[in-house]
């Protein structure tokens, strides 16, 4: 059994998922999928249906996309012919994401108060460098952790236990903020405390529901909860 939380909690690194927290990339990634979707003679699919399949990977977001089901895997001669549809469409749209309101403040206040930052999010090497710079975001991680960068990422602990350790610190003095059920596994599972946005994706359902320590609205109210260890 889990102990309770007292807050504050000591922290002395804090890791932050990319989209649906930092970004709101949810316009580009869904009309990338329906492009790709028409491009291969399929109907469009309404965006908030795409955008309950966000969350895993984009992987995940082409098998849903052309099954229309969470869990369901596509003929794999399909999955391989629309992969690189979606790519193509999605480098187009990429740098047309924006930050959330408050996480460039969040960013700046959570600096000042002394922690350490690091990225960790599921989507490609290939589109969260561009993304990170091309909005002005890359300079406040020590650290950045795609989904290609390990051997496995979110949910599995593995991409959290890599960044304590970058760090040199215990995975509880590592806070998680994200907005998903990927992101307060992946903590759980390394034994690191993990706090909730709102107004992310989570595939459509409430963070109410999720197994998390705190839910903030934004990254600025983190600093109430936590102090630097």
């Amino acid at each position: 059994m889990r102990l309770p939380i007292h807050f504050p909690l000591n922290i002395k690194a804090i890791a932050i998922d990319l989209d649906g927290t930092l970004l709101d990339t949810v316009p580009e990634l869904t009309e990338a999928a329906n492009r790709m979707l028409l491009e291969m003679d399929y109907a469009p699919v309404p965006q908030e249906l795409l955008a309950s399949y966000i969350g895993n990977g984009i992987d995940w977001l082409v098998k849903r996309a052309l099954t229309g089901e969470m869990h369901a895997t596509p003929d794999n001669a399909l999955y391989e012919h629309a992969l690189p549809i979606f790519h193509q469409h999605y480098a187009k749209l990429l740098l047309q994401s924006k930050p959330y309101d408050g996480v460039v403040e969040g960013l700046d206040a959570l600096l000042a108060a002394g922690f350490r930052l690091a990225c960790i999010t599921n989507k490609m090497t290939r589109y969260t460098t561009p993304l990170l710079e091309g909005t002005g975001l890359l300079k406040y991680f020590e650290i950045v952790i795609s989904g290609d960068t390990l051997s496995r990422k979110k949910p599995d602990p593995l991409p959290l236990l890599h960044t304590a350790n970058f760090f040199g610190i215990a995975a509880g003095q590592l806070l998680m903020i994200g907005d998903s059920l990927t992101d307060t596994l992946a903590a759980r599972a390394a034994g690191c405390p993990v706090f909730c946005v709102p107004y992310g994706y989570n595939h459509g359902e409430s963070v109410e529901t999720l197994d998390h320590d705190a839910i903030i609205a934004d990254f600025s109210a983190a600093l109430a909860l936590i102090k630097n260890a």
